[in-house]
């Protein structure tokens, strides 16, 4: 029989309107209590996905209802409420990243050493089942010794400049996901990254100092070669790709599209229709995939597969990245603490 946790949902933004619906479809989670310190927004929130609305963070983490916490607020707040759960020894889920700087995250990481609770961190692209049969491909040496890794991540429109502003720039609010992908099917973090970026498609952006458009090299100890290219804007959809390149063989990932069937007319020839329109659709599965396995790795009592120093370290190689694109030199991350 399926142990259920009963779950607080931190925030009410856009990404706790993805894992609302997602804690009540999964048999093993209850949604308990959402959390604001706006009442208002929690209550707002409360009447779409249930559970009970609460604005003071000392008795959710009190609530014996609550087993478990899943952190959906902005990034500058997923420390403080970190070390909050930790202290209270409730198991976390938080989404990505778990801050924007090395220090603060070196600050998380202490409180989950000195109250060692189940913590998984949202790296919700490791849990989409394309991405993850590709790994598993890669793994099990179907290819053959790891030769190249590519990925291909283009959105299909700017962000608005406020939410650019609080991103930490492009390397670390978007690229960090294809590291972190990348690495995990590598099985190895690089030693060198090259990274390049310009701004061609909003202005606001290139003034602010970011970039919408970049590519990243990344050299494994393997040899291997990985390479990323980012752009914040893509006519045709949410362009997701991944191919794997190695003694023995190749394997891709393709694009989703809502409709796959191929058309023949007397104006085109092949014609599909569009892309997946953004991440919120391409990659709906894998949040709920990222929960099931939170729910196994507490209930289970192992450790969950997508660990704070996964984020560390991605964010670590984000950081030279943005360096490396800055200064036009190679970088070699910094890892450890």
């Amino acid at each position: 029989m399926t142990q259920t946790l009963g779950i607080a949902l931190m925030g009410t933004g856009r990404m706790a309107h993805v894992y609302g619906p997602k804690i009540n479809a999964h048999p093993g989670l209850r949604l308990e209590v959402i959390y604001n310190p706006r009442m208002s927004s929690a209550q707002k929130a409360a009447a779409l996905y249930g559970g009970r609305p609460m604005d003071d963070l000392d008795a959710v983490l009190a609530d014996p209802g609550v087993d478990a916490v899943v952190i959906a607020t902005p990034t500058d707040t997923h420390v403080d409420y970190i070390e909050q759960a930790a202290a209270a020894g409730k198991p976390i889920y938080c989404e990505k990243p778990l801050d924007q700087s090395l220090e603060r995250v070196d600050r998380a990481m202490q409180a989950l050493q000195t109250h060692p609770v189940p913590f998984m961190l949202g790296f919700n692209r490791r849990f989409d089942p394309d991405n993850a049969m590709l790994q598993q491909a890669v793994r099990s040496g179907e290819v053959g010794p790891l030769n190249m890794l590519m990925s291909w991540s283009r959105e299909p429109s700017p962000p608005p400049i406020d939410y650019v502003r609080a991103s930490g720039g492009y390397f670390v609010d978007a690229t960090i996901h294809d590291i972190d992908l990348l690495c995990w099917i590598a099985g190895e973090r690089p030693v060198q990254v090259y990274a390049a970026g310009s701004c061609k498609f909003d202005p606001q952006i290139g003034a602010e100092g970011d970039f919408d458009l970049t590519m990243t090299t990344m050299t494994m100890p393997s040899g291997a070669l990985v390479h990323i290219n980012n752009s914040r804007a893509c006519s045709y959809g949410f362009d997701q790709r991944l191919e794997a390149f190695g003694e023995k063989g190749m394997v891709q990932t393709r694009n989703h599209r809502d409709d796959t069937l191929v058309r023949w007319d007397g104006t085109a020839t092949e014609a599909r229709k569009p892309l997946k329109h953004f991440f919120l659709e391409r990659y709906d599965q894998s949040f709920y995939n990222a929960l099931d396995e939170f729910h196994a790795a507490v209930t289970e009592g192992r450790e969950p597969s997508s660990t704070a120093e996964d984020g560390r370290a991605a964010l670590a190689i984000a950081l030279a990245c943005a360096q490396s694109a800055r200064d036009g030199v190679a970088v070699q991350p910094i890892y450890g603490g």
